[in-house]
């Protein structure tokens, strides 16, 4: 199984190129389009105690020229491979042009994810979860803060009827009415 991955920068325009090569038994080929901060998963049958090695180069789209510029610094990728049972083979960050390998010690369907590793992402990526962290904790106070207060406002409405209540009460029966 051989494959091309292509994934899109910040402000890049089309993708950037992801090459990814991988042997199993005869090689085919793999060509795919993923954004910077999309995670691209195949399955592939894989026999038992079968290598599999994955070359691949990745390069940036130049949006005015229209070509493939070679890798920038930071630009790479991470592998993710796990065996039929869900358990990782291979988990790793690589940079923006090489090879991995993993054996195989089960048969079935393995699951191959690729995912962008630049920094660039990485920088993105970190201060999204930072401002929806600080949302998110921001919301539950505020929720928290409109709970106690509707809480209070019952509290005094039921507390002012029983004083009124009360109240008349005596007034009445001071005038006699009761």
């Amino acid at each position: 199984m051989a494959g091309v991955g292509v994934w899109r920068l910040p402000g890049m325009g089309p993708p950037a190129l992801v090459l990814l090569a991988l042997c199993v038994v005869g090689a085919r080929g793999l060509y795919f389009h993923i954004g910077e901060t999309e995670k691209r998963c195949f399955i592939e049958e894989i026999p038992d105690e079968t290598m599999v090695i994955g070359n691949y180069r990745t390069q940036m789209w130049d949006k005015q020229k229209e070509v493939f510029l070679p890798s920038t610094p930071g630009l790479g990728m991470h592998v993710e491979v796990k065996d039929p049972d869900g358990k990782v083979v291979l988990s790793r960050q690589y940079g923006s042009e090489g090879r991995f390998t993993f054996t195989s010690h089960t048969p079935g369907d393995h699951q191959i994810c690729l995912h962008s590793n630049s920094t660039r992402m990485a920088f993105f990526a970190g201060g999204k979860l930072y401002r929806e962290e600080r949302f998110r904790l921001t919301s539950e106070s505020t929720n928290q803060r409109v709970l106690w207060w509707s809480i209070a406002q019952t509290v005094i409405l039921i507390l002012t009827g029983i004083w009124q209540m009360r109240h008349l009460k005596g007034f009445f029966e001071a005038k006699k009415l009761v």
